[in-house]
């Protein structure tokens, strides 16, 4: 069902709405976002053109990090973090969406420490 919503999304059509209003009257790109009500996790797409014009997206994961208190001096405590990676061809941002509908956290998290 996710990935139906995301396949059908108007993606371009959105961008050339987005482009007839002027940069002045928008603030963000066409997104999807997904949240996992069970433990708060989310996942957007955003739209975006490539150089060459194409469709790109940026992901951006909401997560659960364990931090480091005032340089760890005052110990560690979980904190959830949006990490982003941008320049990602669909079927690739296809490929994570699904990691994240089925829970493989790992995988998403994995792509983040490429980048």
């Amino acid at each position: 069902m996710f990935l139906e919503i995301t396949k059908n999304y108007p993606w371009m059509e959105q961008l050339k709405f987005t482009d007839s209003l002027g940069r002045d009257s928008t603030y963000y790109n066409p997104s999807l976002d997904f949240t996992c009500i069970q433990n708060g996790r989310s996942f957007c797409l955003t739209s975006d053109y490539n150089k060459e014009g194409k469709l790109e997206f940026s992901l951006w994961y909401n997560r659960p990090k364990n931090i480091k208190i005032l340089f760890g001096l005052l110990g560690r405590r979980e904190k959830m973090i949006v990490d982003e990676v941008w320049s990602i061809d669909f079927q690739t941002s296809l490929q994570y969406l699904q990691c994240f509908v089925d829970g493989e956290y790992e995988k998403i998290e994995t792509l983040f420490m490429k980048s």
